[in-house]
């Protein structure tokens, strides 16, 4: 039985997912309205390059999302944890991925070098954590390495938290799109962190019913 906080987890991963390849493959296919937006970028923007690597970004990105929603809603029992183990390499691999591809995205953030500067810290802050987790398994910390973990999926919801960031920004504020957009970026940084930290601590010492990646 799956507890009802990871049933949610489940639902709301599935439900980006959907919402995620329905806006860029049906209702912007050619990303129109995200690009109309841009400015200040550091470099010139080779449109077809750009969607393709765009296009891997979200794949890495939904599979993140999957990989570690699974892994949280199902513990890793005896005659599972091969399953959960493969689960949690799959999630590392598509951090590593979303990063990569970030880091490529980058230098054409809308907002120029402040915002590009930010995503850059994001990317670095994500790898550390993620390996941490990693680590801390390998040691057989398995509270330590769910922690992380949770640390770690946080920024699974990056991009959801800049965009709600943004339109209160832009619509209840009155803030100008682009200012609205960097601004969004660093307290996304902010607001994940402290999330996961918020997490962690309600979490300490309670018995887990429930695991991440494991390591034999």
């Amino acid at each position: 039985m799956i507890d009802k906080p990871y049933r949610l987890v489940i639902v709301l991963s599935a439900g980006l997912v959907a919402w995620t390849l329905l806006n860029r493959f049906a209702i912007d296919p050619g990303a129109v309205s995200f690009l109309s937006h841009k400015t200040g970028i550091a470099h010139q923007l080779r449109l077809p390059a750009w969607l393709r690597v765009l296009d891997i970004h979200i794949a890495f990105a939904c599979l993140a999302l999957l990989a570690g929603a699974l892994n949280f809603a199902n513990p890793p029992a005896r005659g599972r944890r091969r399953r959960h183990r493969s689960v949690g390499y799959a999630y590392i691999i598509s951090v590593l991925g979303v990063c990569i591809t970030s880091g490529y995205m980058a230098p054409y953030a809308t907002g120029g070098r402040p915002v590009s500067m930010a995503f850059n810290l994001l990317n670095l802050i994500w790898i550390a954590v993620t390996v941490t987790a990693l680590v801390q398994i390998r040691r057989r910390q398995v509270v330590r390495h769910r922690q992380w973990m949770i640390r770690s999926y946080a920024f699974c919801f990056t991009n959801v938290t800049i965009h709600l960031a943004e339109t209160v920004l832009t619509r209840l504020l009155g803030m100008r799109y682009e200012t609205a957009y960097a601004v969004s970026v660093y307290a996304t940084i902010l607001i994940l962190i402290a999330i996961a930290e918020l997490i962690v601590r309600r979490t300490a010492g309670k018995p887990q019913k429930t695991g991440t990646f494991t390591h034999q």
